[in-house]
């Protein structure tokens, strides 16, 4: 069977060659930011040279340039390398939520999950549970790539639906919904240690906590599942058609008797977990609030919400690891963690240049400067409001198509864009969210997106002659609804003055 989406010559095959072409042309994320940091350097000398200043609008200082391009700054380049990677935010926070994720992953109390909540939803809410699992698997990080979207497209064939279009719909939640989940993951700590570092060019005292766009994150979880689910029955599933292909659905294993006891475990301890959580939090004298204020805002909780995620994971993989004896002794779990730092190399790679990069940027002052002349533009303009906000969801959208990693890009915008939007009076916390919704929503059609590759490949299971262009005319709806639905959710949000996250307002 062939589908029927022909784009040869037309205006997507234009389009996608250019974005394949540029998508090409960049070097790869880690030699890009050496780059960006050498770039940084050779600017300092220039804006020094020709004296390029700044007033800041808050205390009324001059703001100077500070060249590294001399005996000071090349001395400072060398002593500062290391403490600029070990201090850099995202990296031990992303490293000890990853060692839960690898105890839970290596159980197996992830993949038994995803099935249970797949497996156990009416078949007329199939599409929406599928949607809704994957969005969900944005907790473990990536598992849901590699386990979730194989197993859409395995459980539409087996109740007589097109594969691809279970394929699809796994496809968005797992990666159009990457920043939408109920629980928080390993990418909050991740992206708010990055949007921290480049807040501290304006205010060094400034704290991002990974909760900060929780309230959000969460509604935003069944807006995107509802999306998804429409896009896929009204659009994407009838342009598919009948499956006519070789494939022939197969049975979808229930979970085993040991399965089903380790998930009682996990929930059981789960449930314990959460209680003592909650017994720490809410009293008003509870050991995990602020002792100093007795509020939740800046508590040990908050704080310390990369330590729970380690620990709940941990825990509860370790009881799914008995009950369903997947996990023998120590070593099992040690193992586990292992993996998942094994995993981790590339990331520990691009990290270390990245930290470079922002260091450089801050040092030299030119993050400050390029931030209120960029506020100076936009106000001088009128370019502010949600029109300004709106521009910048699309501004991530387009760059997402180049650069893969949400981190990388992150890590790349953030020094110029969380300055900016400061001085124009949006915190940290909101310039964040809005990038999350610009980076998830073009995902799915990114070829420069991690597991692309992977993805194709799990279609050409069903349609042999599966390519970029099918994959990107495929997801292109999902892309288009998410968009426009996750802009209009955050412009409500925004009407109506909700607080993103525990203490995270959008206006300073």
């Amino acid at each position: 069977m062939k589908l029927k989406f022909k784009f040869s010559g037309n205006m997507m095959n234009r389009f996608l060659d250019i974005v394949e072409k540029g998508g090409n042309i960049l070097p790869h994320p880690a030699t890009l930011f050496a780059l960006m940091a050498l770039f940084v350097v050779v600017m300092s000398g220039i804006a020094s040279l020709f004296d390029i200043t700044a007033v800041h609008p808050g205390t009324g200082e001059i703001i100077k340039p500070v060249s590294l391009l001399n005996g000071d700054g090349l001395r400072r380049i060398i002593t500062g390398m290391v403490k600029n990677f070990t201090n850099f935010a995202p990296l031990g926070t992303v490293l000890v939520a990853m060692l839960g994720v690898g105890v839970a992953e290596g159980s197996g109390v992830i993949g038994a999950s995803l099935r249970l909540m797949v497996l156990s939803a009416p078949s007329r809410l199939l599409t929406f549970a599928v949607v809704f699992t994957g969005i969900l698997s944005n907790t473990a990080s990536e598992i849901g790539y590699v386990l979730l979207v194989p197993l859409g497209a395995t459980i539409f064939l087996a109740v007589g639906r097109h594969p691809l279009a279970g394929l699809a719909a796994a496809f968005a939640g797992v990666s159009g919904g990457y920043s939408a989940n109920l629980l928080l993951g390993t990418v909050d700590p991740l992206l708010s240690g990055i949007s921290e570092e480049a807040a501290k060019i304006i205010d060094p005292a400034y704290l991002v906590n990974p909760a900060c766009n929780y309230y959000f994150m969460f509604a935003s979880t069944f807006v995107i599942a509802i999306l998804g689910t429409i896009v896929t029955e009204k659009l994407v599933e009838p342009r598919l058609g009948k499956y006519e292909g070789e494939e022939k659905p197969l049975a979808i294993e229930e979970l085993s008797s040991d399965e089903k006891r380790g998930l009682k475990y996990a929930l059981a301890t789960g449930l314990v977990f959460s209680a003592l959580l909650l017994a720490g939090v809410l009293p008003e004298n509870g050991v995990l609030r602020d002792p100093a204020t007795g509020g939740v805002l800046h508590s040990p909780f908050l704080k310390g919400i990369v330590t729970f995620i380690f620990l709940g994971l941990s825990v509860c993989g370790i009881a799914y690891g008995i009950g369903a004896r997947t996990i023998k002794n120590d070593t099992d779990v040690a193992n586990g963690m292992g993996k998942a730092m094994s995993t981790l190399g590339l990331y520990i790679v691009l990290v270390f240049f990245a930290a470079q990069f922002v260091a450089y940027f801050s040092w030299t002052n030119l993050g400050l400067i390029v931030a209120v002349k960029g506020a100076e533009f936009l106000t001088a303009v009128n370019f502010e409001g949600l029109p300004l906000v709106v521009s910048f969801i699309f501004i991530a959208g387009f760059i997402n198509l180049f650069i893969g990693s949400a981190s990388a890009q992150w890590a790349l915008m953030a020094p110029v864009f969380v300055p900016m939007l400061m001085l124009l009076g949006y915190t940290p916390e909101f310039t964040q969210v809005a990038f999350r919704i610009g980076d998830s929503a073009t995902n799915i059609i990114s070829p420069m997106m991690t597991y692309f590759a992977l993805i194709i490949a799990f279609m050409q299971r069903y349609q042999k002659n599966t390519g970029i262009g099918t994959v990107v005319a495929t997801m292109l709806p999902y892309t288009i609804a998410f968009m426009i639905g996750w802009s209009v959710l955050l412009v409500i949000w925004v009407l109506l003055g909700l607080p993103l996250g525990p203490g995270a307002a959008m206006k300073l």
